[in-house]
């Protein structure tokens, strides 16, 4: 039997977002009739409404799922590749930190293209798109979604959330009985701002890298896009000095930026315009469990929202629907089994990123312009050059082996922290470092290991 005449359920999918798009069409695939509600309009036929996208780092897990669904040559062909970080200090001085080793790096991609593309493509598989729904009622005992407007039959044979952070299916599961569940705002928020094109269409700042301007408290990014102008993100705490609360006129906004990011204000024209016009918004790492009840799955932000400070939330997402799909294909299409499965498999690595995240924003704020972090990052690098296999820096581990769990990559990255303390604390380092024994600090790791 052929496996479209096999697998005839009929499946809802909640959210028409990156994930949920993806995921209808490893389904669409497996022969199953989809259903996808949303509540927003047709993003292609309202327009997409800026002021709140977080540019997309792409990199191989993403990746690795597109490739499944035949999808990643066409969403590379329209991304930039970004092979290290820019750092810019108050001074406008750079200094330079590689993603990876040569010819690894990460591609920055607009999130509306990229769901546009996924979207086409479940649609030419016979997915069903029904936007502007407003989601009424999740039953989770008649696996039925009471949607306003709609005319579509509301009795499926499973649901998927894919709703997002502030996800309506999960808010069903939370008022049942075991429900674990909490959300931790940062207290910062961040405000999208706008690099543009030179007037011939170039690229005011290094095309091929993601700029940072950390400032300790808090920091901005700028990743790049095919037109060649920035999308640029300010991640600024919301009270205390300085924060949003304190930016109140124009006057006290050209100032900040003035004293504070004065090489990237230069670049930005309408930076009073973004500022005022673009909304603050919030950051939430969101943790539950379990994440299937009955016949209703949660997956990516809806079961495990992450800031966006390892770029790994899509990624992850798209890791979700990547191993739902395997562990469908390994046992027979057996939702029963597979599902319990996936979550099983899948809680400790959303965990695991969701710490990695907060942890890296500190990095990113704090630590890449210091110049004892940069000399830990290039012992490190040595050490992989050296023992490739047997030292992979912690961001390489998350970011370029689509193979490793998220949980193994924070287990080995706590473990080389703590020899790479041991070792940054030898006298004078800055100045031996590069006669260290580096078979012998990899030794270390190995006995760890063991």
């Amino acid at each position: 039997m052929k496996l479209k005449e096999m697998n005839n359920k009929n499946i809802a999918i909640v959210g028409a977002g990156l994930v949920g798009s993806l995921l209808s069409i490893y389904l669409a695939k497996r022969g199953y009739k989809v259903s996808v509600f949303e509540r927003r309009g047709d993003m292609r036929a309202k327009g997409y409404g800026g002021g709140r996208s977080i540019n997309l780092a792409l990199s191989n897990r993403a990746l690795r799922a597109l490739a499944e669904v035949g999808l990643a040559e066409e969403i590379k062909s329209v991304a930039i590749p970004m092979h290290r970080r820019v750092m810019h200090d108050r001074e406008s001085n750079l200094t330079f930190q590689p993603y990876g080793k040569e010819g690894q790096f990460i591609n920055s991609v607009s999130r509306s293209a990229l769901n546009i593309v996924l979207m086409n493509k479940a649609e030419e598989l016979g997915v069903d798109f029904h936007f502007e729904q407003r989601i009424n009622h999740i039953d989770l005992d008649k696996t039925t979604v009471d949607s306003q407007p709609s005319t579509v039959d509301s009795k499926f044979d499973y649901i998927i959330g894919a709703d997002g952070a502030f996800s309506v299916v999960r808010g069903a599961m939370q008022i049942t009985d075991r429900f674990d569940y909490s959300q931790d705002y940062l207290d910062h928020g961040y405000k999208e701002l706008h690099i543009p094109p030179g007037a011939a269409g170039e690229f005011k700042l290094e095309k091929n890298a993601l700029h940072i301007w950390p400032r300790e408290s808090f920091m901005m990014i700028a990743l790049p896009n095919p037109d060649g102008s920035f999308t640029c993100t300010l991640f600024f705490p919301f009270e205390g000095t300085p924060s949003f609360n304190k930016l109140k006129t124009d006057a006290e906004v050209s100032m900040f930026f003035e004293t504070t990011f004065p090489d990237a204000l230069e670049l930005m024209p309408a930076l009073l315009e973004d500022y005022n016009s673009n909304p603050t918004s919030s950051l939430v790492t969101t943790r539950c469990y379990p994440w299937v009840k009955n016949k209703t799955l949660l997956i990516g932000d809806a079961a495990h929202a992450v800031v966006p400070f390892y770029g790994q939330g899509m990624n992850a997402g798209f890791e979700d629907c990547r191993i739902l799909n395997q562990m469908l294909t390994d046992h027979k299409d057996d939702w029963t089994t597979a599902l319990p499965l996936f979550e099983q498999t899948r809680k400790k690595d959303a965990d695991a990123i969701a710490q990695l995240a907060l942890d890296n924003f500190i990095e990113m704020r704090d630590l890449v312009a210091d110049a004892d972090f940069l000399l830990r990052k290039k012992i490190e690098a040595r050490l992989h050059q050296l023992f490739p296999t047997q030292w992979i820096p912690l961001y390489s581990m998350v970011t370029f082996n689509d193979s490793m769990p998220y949980s193994v990559a924070l287990e080995t990255g706590a473990k080389q922290r703590k020899i790479m303390d041991a070792v940054m604390k030898k006298p004078n380092i800055e100045k031996i470092w590069e006669s260290l024994n580096f078979g012998e600090i990899v030794d270390r790791l190995d006995s760890l290991n063991t």
